[in-house]
């Protein structure tokens, strides 16, 4: 009786409890990668994430998560990718080149949800060069910082997912999710689940 008691503490309850938690966060992987496509491809058509109407869906495909747009359990990190060759430069009054040249860069963000649980895999663009809508400014050869000029702008390491030349555009979609409530065990640390759709 000893022996069962001791196993049944020490490895079965453990193994049954964290097979639980590991069972309850892949069904909510599954709805936040789902969340972060449809955000995503709403996106990347030009939805206006800035808009409340459009937060206000958000949250509705993110019921369950705990999700406002302002705060709650999660976030979705809505970016613009470009690519900045000499026709962008020039127009921003470069002779031919520009700091950013030949770098991939922010030209729109967009946070719905607890901005302060998560940050961009690729980097944060200023928020001083963000207008209402999102937008980052592009800067100019007259002292005026933006995605042309500063390096905050630049989207780090996204060269390693998604090769853009000259005129393209890429459109990411972020998301994380904390689970607070399959955290029974803190010292692990917080858990939680993200996800990522680039269109």
């Amino acid at each position: 009786m000893v022996e069962f008691v001791l196993c049944i503490g020490v490895f079965w309850m453990p193994l049954f409890l964290g097979t639980i938690i590991i069972g309850f966060n892949l069904i909510r992987a599954v709805q936040v990668t789902q969340v972060c496509r449809d955000a995503g491809h709403m996106y990347s058509y030009g939805k206006d994430f800035t808009q409340p109407t459009y937060q206000n869906l958000l949250v509705s495909l993110a019921k369950g998560l705990n999700m406002t747009t302002t705060s709650g359990n999660g976030v979705v990190i809505l970016s613009t990718v470009t690519y900045i060759d000499t026709t962008q430069c020039k127009a921003g009054g470069y002779s031919s080149t520009c700091p950013n040249y030949q770098k991939l860069v922010f030209t729109r963000r967009v946070v719905v949800g607890n901005s302060s649980l998560h940050l961009s895999t690729f980097g944060t663009p200023n928020a001083g060069f963000l207008d209402g809508s999102g937008n980052v400014r592009s800067g100019d050869n007259n002292g005026t910082q933006g995605y042309l000029n500063d390096a905050s702008a630049i989207a780090s390491g996204f060269s390693n997912v998604v090769a853009l030349s000259a005129g393209q555009y890429s459109y990411v979609s972020e998301m994380f999710v904390q689970s607070p409530d399959y955290d029974w065990w803190s010292f692990l640390g917080s858990m939680g689940v993200s996800a990522r759709s680039i269109f």
